[in-house]
């Protein structure tokens, strides 16, 4: 997939129907979003359980686009290649995640995944400083993780914006996870984010027999954040 800092719209199948995942995914993939973003949780970094290697293997002959998989899991690094193998196109690991962060960047480009880092709301920017040619992605995430339908906090704005100035002219792209709605997605856009995160915001509504409604909200969030650049 070329590089390109267009504004991406990636459904976060957290707030999907379970039991249907499938669907679900073919669903908003039909309604015009551009990646499918995927949550696995242990319970013990995060305080919530969801998904594992197998799941992600079920549902990648559903994903036509681009299968984005944040690893809310401590360590990552035994995981990391039950996730690849399972036919993710990106994985990205917290910064916390691990004791060699750049080497779980590496492993995981190693294995032909796209490489990215996710730093919470108190994580500093410092910590990618001296990694910048190890990964493809920085994912700010604009709540605490570990559940969906948390309200957006406004103070990560400013640490986009920063982010946006340190990547400079690399081919880095800039997540924000975290109460992305259309009142939202125009702050972080206009700071220098590229790809949305929006759980609750895209699947609020709709349903497999009323897809429609997937693709109003994913086309609201996208209006609004392009009104912003």
């Amino acid at each position: 997939m070329s590089f390109n800092r267009d504004i991406k719209i990636a459904p976060s199948i957290l707030s999907a129907d379970f039991a249907n995942l499938g669907a679900e995914i073919r669903a908003v993939e039909d309604q015009g979003c551009d990646w499918i973003h995927v949550d696995p949780m242990d319970g013990h970094f995060v305080p919530n359980l969801t998904i594992g290697p197998n799941v992600v293997a079920a549902i990648r002959p559903h994903v036509k686009t681009f299968m984005d998989v944040h690893l809310m899991i401590a360590p990552a690094d035994p995981y990391i290649e039950g996730f690849a193998k399972a036919g993710s196109d990106m994985i990205t690991v917290h910064a916390e995640a691990g004791p060699h962060l750049q080497r779980s960047l590496q492993s995981i480009r190693d294995l032909g995944v796209k490489a990215g880092v996710a730093l919470n709301m108190t994580t500093p920017l410092s910590v990618i400083e001296y990694i910048m040619d190890t990964i493809d992605m920085v994912l700010i995430m604009t709540i605490n993780p570990g559940f969906g339908g948390q309200k957006f906090n406004h103070s990560m704005v400013e640490k986009v914006r920063q982010t946006r100035a340190m990547i400079g002219n690399r081919p880095i792209h800039i997540q924000v996870d975290g109460g992305i709605d259309p009142n939202t997605a125009p702050l972080v856009a206009e700071a220098g984010a590229d790809v949305l995160v929006a759980g609750s915001a895209v699947f609020r509504g709709g349903s497999v027999d009323n897809p429609q409604a997937y693709g109003q909200n994913i086309a609201a969030i996208r209006t609004a954040a392009n009104a912003a650049l």
